[in-house]
């Protein structure tokens, strides 16, 4: 049961009124089913009561007035996300981030401790210092966005530290970091959850696609103002192919629906294409289906890539939002394979959990079989339709990339003209994308010295624009006031990650040549540049001995002497790259041929032209 404010009891009951007279009109079977007669709840045609946490503005003013008392909290990308569904109803019956008992009953039966179904937890993570200024029952939180606008209060309720990895196994059923859900989990969420009911003051501002992006309430209005009464959703995270289109025009065929195009544009896998270029994509299919039945609009939705809970939690929310129908097909929200190239989860896993829960969700499944090409039919059918003996055509994402990449052919079986042009606009070949060439190693293993050999060697061909951050000239320039504690490193490679990742977005080459000692942190800089460019590792292997023997400022024997605190490879570890692209022993190598060792490799990988050089 949610409470509502005043000024909100009197629209829901302006709203019932006006329904009712709109019902009056209506031919019988036009009705919802189930409608009540109370004032207090207002049922929308395709689904349950619709969760509006938005307070009315004169309530937003008075709380804004008073919130300079309250410890405020920065959202992170995937918490904005969350906190949008929450507030316009998304995520209903939710009326706020989790408590402890809703959390626990999610993680182990996929239901709240009302007993409603729901398959994903839904937490306030927060570090563990500003866990502790927090009182259950008393304290209020102000939520902000990335530019400091307070968008929500939350009423704390409760705090507690969760098993994360206990989480991670009972939600993703793994706890392998290879799995992008758990990874967050333990590598960039923090330890601690909040829990409490939400006030919203407004939603998030977005400045992109504003005519798509539509609130559930609004996209219930647009169904009931074209005569939609049965909607079959299509979630993606990817660009849509003709095997896309022509599952969901079957789909939509199959069970008489109108079809919802919903993709998510929150956060999705890493390395997936930019959802700016997928929108676009969307935006020309449209077109391919018969007029007056497909609608696009965009989901603000952080995905966790949960597998067969997640198809759950997807439909759950598309009931929100106004549909009937939901297609699951093969591998539903699937991350991929694990360390050892095992799915983490079954082909057909997310349609059979689906099966078991589909009358608690309230909506209809539409499973679908693989889509693949037949040659010699010239027409898309379902893996398990194809003839014995039918030669089948398929392109995966991993080779799709493959041919953005070298730019090869997009075959028209494949994908429609228009969308492999829009794919090539955002993804040139890789001798036209941006680079970043990340050195690793200690101090005095070489890397500012062929670093420089490097990028003269790229300035003589000329073709991209290119940046050297070298280690000591950063720490000058932008990390002055920066020590050498493991806190104090980490913030300078941020630094220069997220430098280097502005550089490459915009097709240039940054090489870049820290000590960067710590694994976690240089696999963070990479997951930060690799959807955007080109990312390679060099590993300077070169042995603690050798580096000293070359010490010209007399840093090693400082170190050994005890004056100078915190030293790589003497009083500070330095943890080997096991994911270099490269290794050099610049004792085995001298720095011209190190630098061509890496021209080499570039140049295998595509990354510049058979000239030795940029493309």
């Amino acid at each position: 049961m949610v409470s509502h404010s005043q000024t909100e009891k009197g629209y829901l009951l302006c709203l019932d009124l006006k329904r009712e007279r709109e019902l009056q009109k209506k031919k019988p079977y036009e009705q919802p089913l189930n409608t009540p007669t109370t004032k207090s709840h207002l049922i929308p045609p395709h689904g349950g009561e619709l969760i509006n946490l938005v307070v009315g503005s004169e309530e937003a003013a008075q709380t804004k007035a008073q919130s300079k008392d309250f410890p405020s909290w920065d959202l992170t990308p995937r918490q904005i996300c969350d906190v949008e569904l929450l507030l316009n109803g998304g995520f209903s019956p939710l009326t706020g981030f989790m408590n402890q008992a809703d959390y626990e009953g999610v993680c182990s039966n996929m239901k709240l401790a009302n007993g409603l179904l729901w398959p994903m937890p839904i937490t306030l993570d927060v570090t563990e210092a500003f866990a502790k200024t927090l009182k259950p029952g008393s304290s209020k939180i102000a939520l902000r966005d990335a530019e400091g606008v307070m968008i929500a209060v939350l009423h704390v309720e409760e705090v507690w530290q969760p098993d994360l990895k206990a989480e991670g196994k009972a939600v993703f059923n793994s706890t392998s970091e290879a799995h992008p859900g758990v990874a967050y989990l333990l590598k960039r969420g923090n330890p601690w959850y909040v829990g409490g009911r939400l006030e919203g003051l407004q939603l998030p501002s977005h400045y992109d696609f504003k005519s798509l992006r539509q609130t559930p309430a609004e996209l219930r209005s647009a169904f009931s103002n074209a005569g939609w009464r049965r909607i079959v959703a299509f979630q993606t995270r990817n660009p849509m192919h003709r095997a896309h289109v022509e599952l969901t025009f079957r789909a939509a065929k199959q069970v008489e629906a109108s079809l919802l195009i919903h993709p998510s544009v929150g956060m999705t896998k890493p390395g997936d294409v930019d959802y700016f270029t997928r929108v676009r994509c969307y935006q020309l299919l449209v077109g391919k289906y018969p007029a007056g039945t497909t609608r696009l609009a965009l989901l603000p939705l952080a995905m966790r890539m949960g597998g067969p809970r997640e198809a759950i939690w997807h439909a759950l929310i598309r009931k929100n939002h106004g549909c009937t129908h939901f297609i699951v097909g093969r591998d539903h929200a699937g991350p991929g394979k694990d360390t050892d190239g095992k799915p983490f989860y079954g082909p057909y896993e997310a349609q059979e959990l689906f099966k078991k829960h589909e009358t608690a969700i309230g909506v209809t499944m539409v499973p679908f079989q693989m889509m693949v090409y037949l040659e010699d039919k010239d027409k898309y059918f379902p893996d398990n339709e194809v003839p014995e003996g039918a030669r089948v055509l398929n392109i995966s994402g991993t080779e799709l990339r493959q041919r953005l990449n070298e730019g090869a052919e997009l075959p028209a079986w494949f994908t429609y003209p228009e969308v492999a042009t829009e794919l090539r606009r955002s993804f040139p070949p890789r001798a036209r994308q941006g680079l970043t060439i990340f050195f690793s190693g200690l101090s005095g293993s070489g890397k500012s010295t062929i670093a420089n050999v490097l990028m003269t060697k790229f300035l003589e061909v000329g073709g991209r624009p290119v940046t050297m951050l070298d280690g000591d000239l950063v720490r000058k320039h932008l990390s002055s006031e920066l020590g050498f504690s493991k806190e104090h490193r980490d913030i300078n490679i941020r630094r220069i990650g997220y430098v280097a990742s502005e550089i490459t977005k915009n097709g240039g080459i940054a090489i870049c040549a820290p000590i960067a000692p710590y694994d976690a942190t240089r696999k963070e800089i990479r997951s930060m540049i690799e959807p955007l460019g080109g990312f390679i590792l060099v590993h300077l292997s070169t042995s603690v001995d050798v580096c000293e023997g070359r010490d010209r400022k007399g840093l090693y024997a400082k170190a050994r002497a005890g004056i100078l605190k915190e030293f790589t490879g003497i009083s500070d570890p330095y943890e080997e790259p096991a994911d270099a692209e490269v290794r050099i022993n610049t004792a085995e190598l001298s720095a011209q041929e190190a630098a061509q060792e890496i021209v080499l490799h570039l140049e295998r990988e595509g990354f510049i032209g058979m000239n030795r050089g940029p493309a």
